[in-house]
């Protein structure tokens, strides 16, 4: 018997990700981890760094980072608005150890120019991109 499924689409500023049917989608939202599945009550909200995983028709699984967004629920539909997208398999995990180690600097050293704010944002995204990297890894 097939799952059930219903439309998604992931799209940054720059480019859409993903665009088809899926069985489930499983993205962090402003108020915890959200668990989407066909007929899924209408929802709208905030996400944060970290990461999709959308389970796509036949069961077949893919990430996505996200830097933060929306997440719009209507029946039938699942819309990801996301500020920065990355497919897992293209985050450069050299890249996101460094920004890592940077805004671990800033934080523990702080300067008059750099905004506390800001550098625990950057450490929260770099976390997440490395929680992707290593996602991405074990399911290969």
């Amino acid at each position: 018997m097939a799952a059930i499924t219903f439309k998604l689409d992931v799209v940054s500023a720059e480019k859409q990700l993903f665009s088809g049917l899926a069985e489930s989608v499983q993205v962090t939202g402003s108020e915890g981890e959200l668990g989407i599945f066909a007929g899924h009550t209408p929802l709208l909200t905030s996400i944060i760094p970290g990461m999709v995983r959308i389970v796509k028709q036949h069961g077949h699984e893919e990430i996505i980072y996200l830097s933060g967004g929306m997440l719009e629920v209507q029946p039938g539909s699942v819309t990801v608005l996301a500020d920065t997208a990355i497919r897992g398999e293209e985050l450069d995990s050299a890249k996101a150890e460094d920004a890592k180690r940077q805004a671990e600097e800033h934080i523990q050293n702080p300067h008059g120019d750099i905004d506390f704010a800001q550098a625990a944002s950057d450490l929260a995204k770099a976390i997440a991109q490395l929680r992707v990297i290593e996602l991405v890894k074990q399911s290969q």
